[in-house]
């Protein structure tokens, strides 16, 4: 399994940017595509964003496309977040998660992650 620390969440008004990061530790980062997933009270945890191994290909749900950025450093190990023109909705605990497998797939699903970070608080206010 690959091991993964999230960092970057806090409290910001609408409008506002927070950039996320998320460690990672154990295998080899560069071999598994990540994504991050979030969970707001009440809901569901649902895919955000998605990145595939080498970084050429990014992916995101309809909620967050043209706000949001992924990206990797698979020097440092490090998968990010960019998130701009944030709104309450966004409001959520925010995961990475790493592909249940090696391969060149872009996966979505939470089947298909198979280690996760302990989550990182965003919470936007109005």
């Amino acid at each position: 399994q690959v091991q993964l620390v999230e960092s970057g969440g806090g409290l910001v008004q609408a409008g506002g940017s927070l950039r996320l990061s998320c460690a990672a530790s154990g295998r080899t980062f560069s071999n598994y595509a990540m994504g991050w997933f979030r969970q707001a009270p009440g809901k569901e945890r649902e895919f955000v964003a998605g990145i595939t191994r080498s970084g050429g290909y990014t992916y995101y749900a309809d909620s967050v496309k043209g706000r949001f950025t992924i990206s990797r450093d698979n020097a440092k190990t490090t998968v990010y977040l960019q998130m701009n023109s944030l709104k309450p909705e966004d409001t959520a605990v925010y995961y990475c998660a790493a592909a249940r497998t090696t391969g060149s797939g872009s996966p979505t699903t939470e089947a298909d992650f198979g280690s996760w970070g302990q989550g990182t608080q965003v919470t936007v206010s109005s």
